[in-house]
Order: structure tokens, then sequence, then C-alpha cells
């Protein structure tokens, strides 16, 4: 982590196609407007990443609907462009082994036989296929309904560009929880010029672009500073933190905060 600049501060004192093969709480939605530093909004976001690829014929919907749950205050969208449909004729410019990876580990923690597109997983806990609206919908619901049980996350932008989190005190009566930062673009449309959908142009929202281990919540405040900007993490729309169990269970906290257009 060293060279990009990650550092913690003190604590203070006071989480379709196929290839062969416990819920939310404690969060907060945060906004940042033109260089000043806003507190985090008291919101208790679901986390829905969506596994896609611009190779897969039946992922345009689940695009789409990523792109609809953008819209919303309660959810952080993520889109995981996995590379293993890129022989099929398309090299999705998005796509790279590291999420592919995610989406094995997930495969490994939910006991899944085989990993396909288009899928989603809500908050590390729970998977259905991508294109299925009434099925994720159903699972956002559930997660909303889930008693809390994570530490509160609040998250700002800085007038001076850095990202700062702190990560409320808790219980880690079961172990160390992960915590990510994520960035990811503004939405992307690709001309495609080969594969299943030459001819077409695709748009994706929320795509991922930087998936980063920031350190471990043991229980006690954490507080934590990144750029936003850094030339070997790529990302211009947004970011999030995700405090996850073994790296790839169940998401127990989250925070996202947009950048201000044209930063």
């Amino acid at each position: 982590m060293g060279r990009h600049m990650v550092r913690s501060v003190a604590a203070r004192s006071s989480g379709g196609r196929r290839r062969g093969g416990n819920v939310v709480a404690g969060a907060a939605l945060a906004a940042a407007i033109l260089g000043a530093a806003l507190p985090a909004l008291a919101e208790t976001p679901v986390v829905v990443e969506l596994f896609t690829s611009q190779g897969c014929s039946s992922c345009p919907p689940a695009d789409a609907y990523l792109g609809e749950l953008a819209a919303r205050k309660d959810v952080i969208p993520l889109a995981f462009h996995v590379d293993y449909w890129n022989y099929i004729g398309w090299t999705d410019p998005f796509a790279t082994k590291q999420m592919t990876q995610r989406q094995k580990d997930y495969q490994r923690t939910l006991n899944q036989r085989y990993v396909y597109t288009p899928e989603m997983v809500v908050n590390g806990a729970a998977h259905e296929v991508g294109s299925d609206r009434h099925g994720i919908d159903r699972l956002i619901e559930a997660a909303q309904k889930s008693p809390p049980h994570g530490p509160s996350v609040e998250l700002t932008l800085t007038q001076g560009g850095m990202i700062r989190a702190h990560i409320g005190a808790g219980s880690a009566a079961e172990g160390a929880a992960t915590v990510w930062l994520v960035k990811y673009d503004r939405p992307h449309k690709t001309p495609v010029e080969r594969g299943e959908h030459q001819g077409r142009t695709l748009v994706d929202y929320q795509t991922v672009r930087t998936f980063r281990e920031l350190g471990q919540w043991k229980g006690a405040p954490l507080d934590l500073e990144y750029a936003s900007k850094d030339a070997d993490d790529p990302g211009d729309g947004g970011c999030a933190i995700l405090v996850q169990r073994d790296g790839a269970g169940p998401i127990i906290a989250a925070a996202m905060v947009a950048f201000p257009p044209g930063s």
C-alpha cells in the first residue's frame, strides 16, 4: 500500500450467463460538493455488485438495471467487469483478472458451483441473476430489513482532494473485517466492433477501476486517508468504502461519495 499513500490516522475516542463452474448494517452515504468536505449522511446503503462483461450477450439488461440502481440513495451499485469472455471476439476494455478473482472469491464463500454473468451479489451475502429485477429487489429489501450489526462509516472528500474514512467502534467477536477502497467511473459508452455485440454501443455504469485493501477493522475506531486522484488508481466517478468479513464474506458496513463534476 505504500506507494498509494494510504494513511492511517489516529483513531478518535468516541462494514445469467454461466461459466462452468447475513446482511448489512451501520453505514453512511456521503456527498461532496465542489471542494467542500461534508460529513456523511445517515443512511444504510445496500451494496450491489454486478459481475458483467461487454462480451456477454445477456449482460446489457443487467447493466441498464445497475444504472437505475445508481440513481437510488439507499444502494451502492458497483460493476466488476470480468475477463473470461474476452476470447469470443471482443476484449472488454474494463475487464481485469482482479475483477474475475473477486467473483471467484464469492463463488467460494457463497458455495456456488460456477461463476456466471450477469451476476449480482447483494451485501456479500446472497446472489441472483443480474437481470432478474424482482429477485434482486427482494434481496435488497431483505438486506434493508436486517438488524444493524456493523460499525458506522463516515466518508468525506476534502477540499484538498483527500478521501477520509472514519469507521466507528463495534464488536469484533466474529474476527477482523477487511476495509476495501473502491473507485468507479462515470458512465461509459463503448462502440463494439466485434463479438456478440458487434455494431452496438454499450453503456456501462459505476464501472469499478480500482479495488484495493486499505486495512483491517478489528472493532476499535479506525481512520484512514487516501488521495482521490492517483495515476495508479483510476476512477473518476466516485469511491466507496466496504467493511467486509473474511474479505469476501458479508458486508457489514459501507459508504459512498460521488466526485464533483469536473474533478
